[in-house]
């Protein structure tokens, strides 16, 4: 069983890959990397096929996150149904993946910094066209947002394995 993980940004070149090279290490250090289907996507598909922003790759090596590898795809309503967790960057995203959901998966798109609730931001703000200290404020939030949804699916799966044993013990 894997849990699948999706970003959502605007054109996929910014903070969704920053978000992706940010959780597979994190959940690579954590030994934890065959769990999890993670990628990302953007609402506007003028950027499909290009890798990252440069300030965006430069940002993430400066963090130790190798993100060179990555290719922007434009999201599409599948992906709401593939994905256990579509996670937005900001609220524009959500509500374009919202009205984008298979019907009865409206709800499963979900803001990313739900995951960040001390940072006290609700978006990632759009760092592309702006300073390498934007793509770093963006970096910031989304390493606190990684953590805090890694130790929510950390606390989901150990929910799931003690809910799966007590139905074992009952048979």
């Amino acid at each position: 069983m894997t849990i699948g993980i999706l970003f959502v940004c605007t054109g996929n070149i910014c903070r969704s890959p920053m978000a992706v090279g940010v959780l597979r290490s994190i959940v690579r250090r954590a030994g934890l990397e065959y769990v999890f289907d993670i990628d990302g996507a953007g609402i506007y598909d003028g950027h499909v096929g290009q890798p990252p922003s440069l300030l965006a790759v430069e940002a993430a090596a400066r963090r130790g996150y190798d993100i060179r590898d990555l290719r922007s795809r434009p999201l599409m309503p599948e992906d709401i149904d593939r994905f256990a967790n579509p996670l937005a960057m900001d609220r524009t995203h959500l509500v374009a993946m919202r009205s984008m959901a298979p019907q009865g998966l409206t709800d499963r798109p979900q803001m990313f910094l739900k995951f960040a609730p001390e940072s006290l931001a609700r978006d990632v703000v759009d760092p592309y066209g702006g300073t390498n200290e934007d793509y770093e404020r963006a970096l910031d939030l989304i390493e606190v947002g990684c953590a805090g949804l890694l130790k929510h699916l950390r606390q989901t799966l150990a929910d799931t394995v003690r809910a799966s044993s007590q139905v074992a013990t009952l048979r």
